[in-house]
């Protein structure tokens, strides 16, 4: 039997939840992060953000379901408190079972799209 893909600790050292010039969430530009659980055991995620300018915000947790991706928007994030816009972060994303993360900006208006796998500490693979 193989290895599940994925480690269990993850980082981002980039994010931002974009505005529009009125102060309100864009309609088409965001940051989002894509999770993969492979396993066949539910994932429990944490997500801490650090900011540049104040304390780091988090836990933010969420269950991945096994052999399931979901995508996560950060503006969607809301417990224990929103993101604010317009702000740059960072991120530490931990699960209790291997899990894969992916980072993903997309522009405003056609603007493109970027993609970046986000680094994770060795995980013996």
């Amino acid at each position: 039997m193989s290895k599940p893909a994925g480690c269990k600790r993850w980082s981002v050292a980039e994010g931002h939840v974009a505005k529009r010039a009125d102060g309100a969430e864009p309609d088409g530009a965001n940051d989002v992060l894509w999770l993969l659980n492979a396993s066949t055991h539910e994932a429990h995620v944490e997500i801490m953000v650090y900011f540049e300018h104040r304390a780091p915000a988090g836990p933010y947790r969420l269950t991945l379901l096994p052999e399931r991706s979901r995508r996560v928007r950060w503006q969607d994030l809301e417990g224990p408190e929103p993101l604010p816009i317009g702000t740059d972060f960072a991120s530490v994303i931990e699960s209790d079972v291997p899990i894969v993360v992916q980072y993903t900006r997309v522009g405003a208006g056609g603007g493109g799209a970027m993609t970046t796998i986000a680094h994770s500490e060795r995980c013996g693979m």
